[in-house]
Formats: structure tokens, C-alpha cells, sequence
């Protein structure tokens, strides 16, 4: 017979966004190295304007 012995799932949020950072950190890094910092700056702003229209939605 089985026990129901079922506990909550721990909450990974701070580890999905510190991870997130870290890996947007490195492809930065790749995409400077390969075609220069106006390419990082404009990778960054459409990041940037993506996260905006997912949050304004949200709202």
C-alpha cells in the first residue's frame, strides 16, 4: 500500500532568474567577442522591450 506522503515542490524562482542572468551574462560575452558591443547594446534592448510586452500583458 502506498503512503501519501506528498510534499509541496521547493520554489526554484531565485534560482530560474540567477541562472537567466548567468546565461544571458555568457551569450553577451560570445556576441561581443564576435560582432562588438553595438550588437551586445542592441541584443539587450530587444531583451528589454520583450520583457516589457510579457509584463504588460500580465497586467
Amino acid at each position: 500500500m502506498r503512503d501519501n506522503n506528498d510534499r509541496p515542490a521547493p520554489d526554484f524562482t531565485h534560482a530560474c532568474i540567477v541562472m537567466f542572468g548567468v546565461n544571458i551574462m555568457w551569450i553577451f560575452i560570445v556576441i561581443w567577442i564576435t560582432w562588438g558591443m553595438l550588437a551586445v547594446a542592441l541584443c539587450g534592448w530587444a531583451v528589454k522591450v520583450f520583457i516589457d510586452r510579457i509584463a504588460q500583458r500580465r497586467r
